[in-house]
């Protein structure tokens, strides 16, 4: 499917949601007729958890009390682990309309980057560990590829350390949860627009309804339609709908049924070149960062300069689709006695199909190589790029029913606060390639059994492209291989051609608060999850084959466990540990993990759990009349039984890494008019065993043999974690109606990998070069102002990254770097009822 094909979609499903906008828009008038006397002049209205009145700015809190997860046994203040609420607030004034602009308001969290077997979508990092299989919404699990909107989100939970024990498979650094909107008692509608340079465009409506004092109804609905600003060519799509109904408004007894469908189509961007490779860096030692813009020399002597928006993809060939349904059943009881009993049921689908161009630096076209190292370098172009296409078409589906049961008792003079639950869930997915040739599996012609890749033939091909200026709009076709010159049809690869993988989980988890006294209490949970896993490898072409499939089951039982002392009613110390597990193939083919089950020469039940356990020494205060949170902690990391090569060349399970740190948390309100929110992280990390590499050459004798030292990635820091990290967003209210507002992040080096060359000669082994790839630390600067009309109208301007800084937000181990968006200016007017 080409990008013309992609944008005409595109422009058929944004038709449906301005329809469906307008549908929406179309029962304001009434439901404002309807606006009961809380909402006339004088008098606080409440707009969706959000008070206010004829004389000021609506403004929610950034502070939140506690997580709206059911396993919660206690406010934050009371809970030992580091947590981080992301408000609808928040989310608000920072302009995030998606998870990952969201999450950059969090420090310690970096994005990585799709290839390797990622997906595109989001892949937070937490602490270290690649958390894209550690994503829940409303406390179920939620793996598929995609990024994620804002749209129907009411705030985001980010729990920093081992959580497996709270929902299962994962979270060695942490984990994430969306809290979705829901309909409430409370009559009120919303509708922004924004524009801003780039072509952005954007419209959201949020539309609560109470039918009866029994049952409500809530819709929220998106329409998304951008460039970006600084990047050539890419643009980005999206329209989205979740209505949701509530019988039961006021309890005890509530049943909730919601339906969320999420659209997106893109020309995703295809990200920097790192400027040399491991043979042709200048050094033995060398750390390479992506191809600057400055005048930079190349091997030859020529001196080029990348444009900023240089865009290394194809107009007429990248894509990327997604399709995300899910359909939610919630139903909950109160009894008399204050226990709780909720049940949640929820089946998703999510498919997704993608063309991206990878400017792949792997054959050092860009700075050029010498023939002295490379015999057929005289043939290649300096100062070009090969253009890689990753490829991907797939699906992901799940069940999952949960049943819990929360409340409070007494043993003697000790109170409990307790959460228990069990559950039950499936999920199947499976993913293939876009080929030239379903039948014999050949890939796309890009040039990829072309040594070098950059020669004069292969750029006449457009399968190269300039690193300084590439042009978007080159010509390239589809053709029967990288030589001939029949047309091919690009089409998915074979049904037989696919990566398959599910699984099934049953568990049980039970949390306890136990208040031995005012000041002394003791945080307990528990959890067993019995994972079954079941995986098949793609078969070769030409199909003949039968598909085999591997599995196992694994038994696992996760911890908690926290003491707290509470030295006034408003402050807490506590020291707490946790652990995490991740069975094998528990990815399930959404991302790329280093325990895959499916293997021609492995066992699977020779296959371990890989295991992190979390300590944690911290503090939280909840000041100014309980309108600030702040908190500190100090917290190690430690994962084990990452699978590596060991000294003989064998799988084994001895990978090690660690990761020690400082973390500050503030969130919330210093004065009435001035609101706060962000952090700090101190976070040196180092990767203590990462296997062994092997080496071939000859021993002592001159005889052929292999070698097996350490790779080199030990003792280095792990990828995708900065040392330092800071974030600050604050918000003032200047009058009544009018506030200012901004932010700054300072994010500190990233790097992508580490690699190295080796010889092995006469029983010598030397290590000729070694290579880090990194992104550089940076300053970014947010400034927001708003001005509240009246009680109905406001008016909103953000300016994210105003001083247009040059940066980097996702570093990969080799090939590229993610470049971010420059200023984007964003003016937004809100109509509420």
């Amino acid at each position: 499917m080409t990008g013309n094909a992609q944008r005409t979609i595109a422009q058929g499903a944004s038709t449906l949601a301005i329809g469906c906008i307008g549908l929406f828009s179309s029962t304001l008038p009434a439901m404002a007729q309807g606006t009961d006397q809380a909402g006339q002049a004088g008098e606080g209205q409440n707009l969706g958890g959000v008070t206010v009145t004829d004389t000021a700015i609506a403004e929610g809190s950034y502070k939140v009390e506690r997580m709206a997860s059911p396993k919660a046994t206690a406010p934050l203040l009371d809970t030992p682990k580091s947590i981080t609420v992301i408000s609808r607030q928040v989310l608000a004034d920072t302009n995030s309309s998606t998870l990952s602009e969201a999450l950059r308001t969090v420090p310690g969290i970096t994005m990585g980057s799709g290839e390797g077997g990622n997906p595109l979508g989001d892949r937070p990092f937490i602490r270290g560990a690649d958390s894209q299989a550690s994503t829940y919404l409303d406390g179920v699990r939620d793996i598929a590829a995609q990024t994620r909107e804002t749209f129907d989100v009411e705030s985001i939970e980010v729990t920093k350390g081992s959580d497996s024990v709270t929902n299962g498979s994962g979270n060695g650094g942490g984990s994430i949860n969306i809290v979705s909107k829901a309909p409430t008692d409370k009559r009120f509608a919303q509708i922004d627009g924004s524009l801003g340079n780039a072509h952005y465009k954007r419209e959201t409506v949020d539309i609560n309804q109470p039918l009866s004092d029994f049952v409500g109804v809530r819709i929220n609905g998106m329409y998304h339609d951008q460039g970006v600003a600084g990047r050539d060519a890419i643009w980005q799509k999206r329209w989205g709908i979740a209505p949701s109904i509530k019988f039961g408004l006021t309890g005890p007894t509530s049943l909730e049924l919601d339906w969320y469908h999420l659209h997106s189509t893109e020309l995703p961007d295809s990200g920097i070149p790192y400027f040399t490779t491991i043979n042709n860096q200048t050094s033995a030692n060398a750390e390479t960062a992506p191809l600057s813009t400055a005048p930079t020399t190349l091997i030859n002597g020529q001196t080029i300069t990348r444009s900023r928006g240089a865009f290394y993809g194809l107009i007429d060939r990248d894509f990327r689709t997604t399709n995300t349904d899910a359909l939610t059943a919630r139903f909950e009881h109160v009894f008399e006695s204050g226990l709780k009993l909720r049940n949640t049921s929820r089946y998703s689908n999510t498919t997704q199909e993608y063309i991206y161009t990878q400017p792949d630096d792997s054959q050092g076209d860009v700075y050029g190589v010498a023939a002295s190292i490379n015999a057929t370098a005289s043939s290649m172009v300096p100062g070009t790029v090969w253009r890689r296409a990753n490829t991907r078409y797939g699906s992901q589906s799940g069940f999952v029913d949960q049943l819990d049961l929360s409340g409070k008792f007494n043993t003697g003079s000790v109170r409990h606060s307790f959460a228990a639950a069990v559950e039950y869930s499936w999920q199947t997915s499976g993913y293939g390639a876009f080929v030239s040739n379903a039948a014999t599996g050949t890939a796309l012609s890009t040039g990829s059994t072309l040594t070098p890749r950059c020669t004069a033939a292969a750029i006449a091909r457009f399968y190269c492209a300039s690193a300084a200026n590439p042009n978007p709009n080159d010509a390239w076709a589809s053709t029967v291989s990288d030589t001939s010159n029949t047309s091919a049809a690009i089409q998915r690869s074979a049904p037989a051609s696919m990566t398959l993988a599910n699984s099934s989980t049953v568990s049980a988890s039970l949390f306890d608060t136990i208040s031995l006294s005012e000041k002394l209490m003791v945080n307990l949970g528990g959890r067993f999850d019995r994972y079954v896993t079941n995986a098949s490898a793609a078969v070769v072409a030409p199909y003949t084959a039968s598909r085999t499939w591997q599995g196992r089951t694994d038994n696992i039982f996760t911890y908690q466990a926290g003491l707290i002392y509470k030295p006034v009613s408003n402050g807490s110390f506590y020291i707490s540990t946790g652990s995490s597990a991740v069975p094998p193939g528990s990815f399930l083919a959404q991302g790329s993990e280093d325990n895959a089950v499916a293997s021609a020469t492995i066992d699977p039940n020779s296959l371990k759990v890989q295991k992190t356990t979390s300590y944690e020494v911290g503090t939280k205060w909840s000041l100014f009349d309980d309108q600030f949170a702040l908190s500190l902690d100090v917290f190690q990391t430690r994962t084990t039984n990452a699978r590596y090569t060991d000294s003989n060349g064998i799988v084994a399970f001895i990978g090690e890494k660690r990761v020690r740190g400082v973390e500050v948390g503030f969130s919330g309100n210093v004065t009435p008019k001035w609101s706060v929110f962000g952090g700090y992280t101190y976070m040196p990390s180092k990767v203590l065993n990462a296997g062994y590499t092997a080496t071939t050459g000859t021993n002592a004798s001159g005889l052929a043999a292999t070698i097996y030292a350490p790779a080199a990635l030990t003792g280095h820091a792990f990828p995708n974690t900065p040392t330092n990290s800071f974030t600050l967003f604050t918000n003032y209210k200047v009058t009544p109606k009018f506030s200012l507002g901004g932010g700054a992040i300072y994010m500190g080096k990233v790097y992508g990998g580490f690699s190295d060359s080796r010889t092995y000669t006469n029983g010598v082994l030397s290590i000729v070069k070694t290579r880090a790839v990194y992104v550089p630390d940076y300053w970014r600067f947010d400034a927001n102002a708003a001005y509240q009309l009246n009680e109905r109208i406001g008016l909103r301007i953000s300016a994210l990254n105003i001083t247009n800084k040059l940066y980097y937000d996702q570093a990969y181990a080799t090939h590229y770097a993610h470049q971010a968006a420059g200023r984007t200016v964003i003016g937004t007017l809100s109509l509420k009822y």
